[in-house]
């Protein structure tokens, strides 16, 4: 996956909520940003297939974003993001296996027929008769 990290930009911000002295002053908060379109890394049904997949996650310029903020050092963020993008695309790639339709079994279908039938005699022994 070298070729792929090579796509990939990185911007860094300053993490939002507790951190003490460092987070007014260190950037450790990592974004990765790719452009799936201008990827060499794979071919153009691949492309199709995670555009549709992310749409929700990219942009109107065809960037996929995703930001980091996890761990207190920026190099583990971007360890961290570069791992996490992997992840998503490659999840995305998945094309998941046609259900088949099946028809059930007679013998399925002789015992669901049983079964009713024996509700069905219950709750008529349970009315009052005259």
């Amino acid at each position: 996956m070298k070729n792929f990290s090579k796509e990939l930009n990185f911007k860094t911000s300053r993490s939002s909520g507790a951190g003490g002295q460092n987070v007014n002053k260190v950037e450790t908060s990592v974004t990765v940003m790719w452009n799936i379109a201008g990827s060499e890394f794979f071919n153009e049904d691949e492309k199709n297939l995670i555009q549709n997949k992310l749409k929700n996650r990219i942009n109107a310029e065809g960037f996929l974003f995703l930001t980091v903020s996890e761990n207190r050092t920026q190099l583990m963020n971007k360890n961290k993001a570069i791992e996490k993008i992997l992840d998503i695309v490659n999840k995305a790639l998945i094309i998941p296996k046609k259900r088949l339709a099946t028809q059930p079994s007679k013998t399925q279908k002789q015992n669901r027929l049983d079964t009713k039938k024996k509700l069905s005699e219950k709750k008529e022994n349970r009315r009052f008769k005259f």
